[in-house]
């Protein structure tokens, strides 16, 4: 096991605050049902939303005290580092193009980091942010949330041990069917703010769903490609960003790559998988069914490893929760990465080195910046007619 133990920080939760996620918003009821399921984290402070009145009523709904129910993430983040009692890290879920500008406050103001995806709207601002962050020895966690799933885990330790032998093709596909119909042009506000250049980026669908494709790959094969050719369409008409890339990659070690993201293609609510090829053995792993990894050594059959069964190891066993058949899936593994950020924060603010396991399971800001590297090399190469381009070091 990674995990810091319950009594890490002598038994009282660790206190965070949220910015983004009021009324309406999406993902941010996601992240607090993760935080919550492990009760090690307790939300006390939030700017909920741009809007003052909207603001103070997200925060009425989820139980935060009226004084420290912000108007502004900058309010937020002068307020509570003055507090005895102020917040320890800040869970950042707004649009793309406020991730930067927010982390960067709260770092400034001494205050841990745990940032949806992407880094940030462009690879400018997501350099900056890294630098700033590194200054600064503070945690800065990024939450790609596909990490957290046991058998990801498990996905990734048996690559690491050799299993496959050398790795010759990744492919990842991240399949949806909500931005089929332009409901972007009609208002609807989640497709409204992903398509728009100012808040979203130069890309929609990659910065959307491609991105977690993208790390979940790194992050399974530890292994980043240094050259991309992409073709990115925009189906609907009078969409101002692409909603469907295809991407090829090229590893330096000779590996192969492809990477497809679409958010047009009916028939597909959620469907992202993960399959890696090589020399001995390939592997499969489907997040509609998280539980298992189809493992196959060449010129046998193949395995299906069920998460808590029989031949599967502790990666997978330290981040599950059930016993076997009792299904897990997509709020668990959130909650596994807050908890495992939560575990490097407390080890931070204590003074204490982090178990190196720890250390590797959480996605970081490199991780954010690996990224945005690859979202600004896929924009590139399509802009140059799929050229193959070089991601930025």
């Amino acid at each position: 096991m990674v995990h810091a133990t319950d009594d890490s920080i002598g038994g009282r939760r660790l206190r965070v605050g949220m910015v983004g996620g009021g009324r309406d918003a999406f993902i941010g009821a996601v992240h607090r049902l993760a935080i919550r399921l492990d009760d090690r984290i307790q939300l006390v402070a939030g700017a909920l939303s741009s809007d003052p009145e909207r603001a103070r009523l997200s925060a009425a709904d989820i139980g935060i005290a009226a004084d420290r129910a912000y108007s502004s993430y900058q309010q937020m983040a002068r307020a509570e580092a003055a507090r005895a009692d102020g917040i320890e890290a800040v869970v950042i879920v707004t649009p793309n193009h406020l991730h930067a500008p927010v982390a960067k406050a709260f770092l400034e103001a001494g205050i841990d980091v745990i940032c949806d995806k992407p880094l940030s709207a462009t690879l400018a601002q997501a350099e900056e942010l890294a630098a700033v962050a590194a200054k600064s020895g503070l945690v800065f966690a990024v939450t790609f949330n596909n990490t957290g799933y046991a058998m990801v885990r498990e996905a990734r330790s048996l690559i690491a041990s050799g299993a496959l032998g050398k790795i010759r093709i990744i492919r990842a596909d991240y399949i949806q069917d909500w931005l089929t119909l332009p409901i972007d042009a009609d208002g609807q506000k989640q497709a409204e703010w992903r398509t728009d250049p100012e808040r979203a980026g130069r890309s929609a669908c990659l910065a959307d769903i491609g991105v977690h494709a993208f790390n979940l790959a790194r992050f399974v094969t530890d292994m980043v490609p240094n050259e991309v050719a992409a073709d990115l369409t925009t189906f609907v008409p009078g969409r101002r960003l692409d909603d469907n890339a295809h991407v090829m990659m090229r590893y330096a070690g000779g590996a192969r790559g492809v990477l497809v993201a679409s958010q047009v293609s009916p028939g597909n609510y959620n469907r992202l998988s993960l399959k890696v090829y090589g020399e001995k053995a390939g592997l499969e792993w489907f997040a509609h069914e998280p539980e298992v990894l189809r493992f196959s050594p060449f010129g046998e059959p193949t395995r299906i490893l069920t998460r808590g069964g029989p031949g599967v190891g502790a990666a997978a066993a330290s981040v599950s929760r059930m016993p076997a058949e009792h299904p897990e899936g997509y709020v668990e593994g959130f909650a596994n990465l807050y908890r495992d950020a939560a575990a490097l924060i407390v080890a931070r603010r204590a003074g204490r080195t982090p178990d190196p396991a720890l250390v590797a399971a959480v996605p970081s800001i490199h991780d954010g910046l690996a990224g945005m590297r690859f979202i600004e090399a896929a924009v590139d190469s399509h802009e140059n007619g799929g050229t193959w381009t070089t991601l930025a070091a």
